[in-house]
């Protein structure tokens, strides 16, 4: 979002691909903000059909070339596409890119990835192209290494952000962490050819109005956070020390079985008043956690399996609400509550 924001305000029509999304899969695929229609999405799926099963394509392989179709149809300039998962064999990497980067590393989807941060690591670099800069956020110095080793045997000239560089000046998205994403954007914006380069003026206007649904989302007495990892909900928490909402603070969570939940939940317990956890309506089948495993885990939680009934009754009481634990829940509350719509 905050590469995005400053190529459209320098006067760039810019595409913007990301995953996954809230409530609607148009929120992927926008072009200078508007997502694309409902008409052109049939259509383009109508167009590809054939292609998608005789392919066996999966879903995010469909939606990956559904993007890039609208894109093209739409006149785009240059865009923006986040990677789905991991890099080196993900659909998105069959672009070859302006710049290339990695934001950081986590330990998550292990069952695709390794069960290990330095092989994680080397499938993220994996993105990395023949005689195009690479740009690595990554702070951990040993990460680091690994993604240099993979980028320089692409034939990648490798861009580091050091680790003690923030972004300084105004940004639109919450969260001290997101001045740590903005340092790195700046950076992938320098490393452009110059005639795709924003310039200092319109990076800033564009990381000043930047806003990005579902992330440190405040809207009224509602806080929306798609924390779905520890990595995540320490970052959530550290911004609700941060900003101080308005107490009673209540929670609702719900989070998908393979993700650490135990840990995520000790975290936001600590911080909230009151924990209420759900499942989320979207939640993939066989990925819904066990609530009763959960209450015995947490007995101080109000369990409700009921997500309305959760979403009702974590509001009684509470002067602020956060809703967190993955996309599904918070794109699932979002859907269920009025004047709250992903796209605006």
């Amino acid at each position: 979002m905050l590469l995005a924001e400053a190529l459209m305000a320098g006067g760039r029509r810019v595409g913007l691909y990301t995953s996954p999304h809230l409530v609607t899969v148009r929120e992927r695929m926008l072009v200078d903000g508007a997502p694309i229609s409902g008409d052109a999405f049939a259509l383009w799926a109508t167009r590809l059909e054939n292609a998608v099963e005789e392919t066996g394509a999966s879903f995010f392989e469909a939606t990956t070339a559904i993007a890039f179709a609208d894109f093209a149809a739409r006149g785009v300039d240059i865009a923006v596409v986040e990677v789905g998962l991991g890099g080196r064999l993900d659909s998105t990497n069959v672009l070859d890119p302006l710049v290339s980067a990695v934001t950081g590393v986590t330990l998550e989807h292990t069952d695709y990835l390794g069960s290990s941060l330095e092989g994680i690591a080397r499938e993220k670099a994996g993105i990395a192209k023949l005689g195009r800069p690479f740009v690595i956020g990554e702070r951990n110095p040993d990460l680091m290494a690994v993604m240099e080793l993979v980028a320089i045997e692409a034939g990648a000239t490798v861009h580091k952000v050091r680790p003690e560089e923030e972004y300084g000046g105004s940004l639109g998205l919450k969260g001290a962490h997101q001045r740590r994403n903005a340092a790195v954007a700046a950076q992938v914006l320098s490393a452009l050819p110059h005639e795709w380069q924003p310039g200092e003026s319109a990076t800033a206007r564009g990381f000043a109005r930047a806003r990005l649904p579902g992330r440190l989302d405040c809207r009224g007495k509602w806080i929306f956070d798609v924390a779905h990892n520890p990595s995540g909900a320490s970052t959530l928490v550290a911004a609700l020390q941060d900003q101080e909402p308005r107490r009673p603070l209540q929670a609702l969570v719900g989070i998908l079985s393979d993700k650490d939940w135990r840990r995520m939940l000790e975290l936001v317990n600590r911080e909230v008043d009151q924990l209420w956890v759900t499942t989320p309506p979207s939640a993939p089948p066989g990925r819904a956690w066990l609530l009763d495993e959960v209450g015995e885990a947490f007995p101080d939680a109000t369990v409700e399996p009921d997500f309305a009934s959760a979403l009702d009754g974590v509001q009684r009481g509470a002067a602020t609400v956060v809703v967190t634990g993955s996309f599904h829940t918070v794109g699932d509350a979002m859907a269920r509550l009025p004047g709250f719509p992903p796209l605006g």
